[in-house]
């Protein structure tokens, strides 16, 4: 049980903080109502009319959000296999687990082409230029 004493006590001012914080927000905050924050999904700005049917949405923002899902699922597979590519050994120079060798090399350098293959393509349509 001694093991797990932090954790709870860690837990316990979490819990603290938490409630403390919404609790006192009532009291501390600022009061400046407008109609604007009294509407749903409120953000404090006025909100603009939008023509009917809706309106035209940059394809740029869709864009740059694919191309930051790319770059993070990139680096969730380059982390662990970089961490397990080289094999494992003990003190005494013996292999405790085996590396993943050429073939996991090549298809690490393919997937990384591809990925750079999808850079390229936005860099080349100017979806990082935000002018």
């Amino acid at each position: 049980m001694d093991l797990y004493v932090p954790i709870l006590v860690l837990a316990v001012l979490a819990g603290g903080f938490a409630i403390f914080s919404v609790a006192i927000a009532p009291f501390t905050g600022p009061k400046r109502w407008n109609r604007a924050k009294l509407d749903a999904y409120e953000c404090g700005i006025e909100p603009t009319p939008q023509p009917v049917g809706g309106g035209r949405f940059p394809l740029k923002y869709m864009v740059t959000a694919m191309l930051f899902i790319v770059f993070d699922i990139e680096i969730i597979f380059l982390y662990p296999w970089a961490v397990s590519f080289a094999p494992l050994r003990n003190d005494a120079g013996g292999v405790i687990m085996p590396g993943l060798g050429l073939f996991a090399l090549v298809e690490m350098l393919l997937f990384i082409v591809t990925v750079l293959v999808a850079y390229a393509y936005v860099w080349r349509r100017k979806g990082l230029d935000w002018d």
